[in-house]
């Protein structure tokens, strides 16, 4: 999988941002149906960023999960369901894409370290205030 990271460039193309579009917008469809029709409630699932490569075969696709505790068994069944999502996706796209790109799914943290980041903030242990939690940071 390594390998394929290659394929990812900084500067996507006009045609990476519409088909990643396209397929944020369909994905999000297709996972909050699935998960309505598995019985799971009060979950809600956020398809936050598809990244494609330039060759488009591969697309990421970052998830949110809220709240997270339910998400982590979730996130499992979307990753081993893999190629009946994408099945589902090359049906609705069959008339704008000839071919649905691989899918690797990966959970966005992005939320979560940011709730992080202001908790510890405005919290006891802030860095800014103390600077003895930094210590590892420090030159010796």
């Amino acid at each position: 999988m390594a390998k394929d990271i290659r394929y990812f460039c900084f500067m996507e193309s006009e045609r990476q941002r519409k088909i990643g579009a396209l397929l944020q917008r369909d994905l999000a469809d297709i996972l909050q149906k699935a998960a309505k029709d598995s019985g799971i409630s009060g979950l809600l699932i956020s398809v936050t960023e598809v990244a494609v490569t330039v060759d488009l075969m591969i697309a990421k696709v970052y998830l949110s999960f809220f709240p997270e505790e339910k998400g982590e068994e979730l996130f499992e069944g979307i990753q081993s369901n893999a190629p009946l999502i994408r099945h589902e996706l090359a049906n609705r796209t069959r008339n704008q894409m000839r071919r649905v790109p691989e899918l690797l799914f990966f959970k966005d943290e992005t939320a979560k370290k940011a709730e992080d980041i202001e908790r510890s903030l405005k919290g006891e242990e802030n860095p800014i205030e103390d600077r003895s939690l930094l210590d590892r940071r420090q030159k010796k």
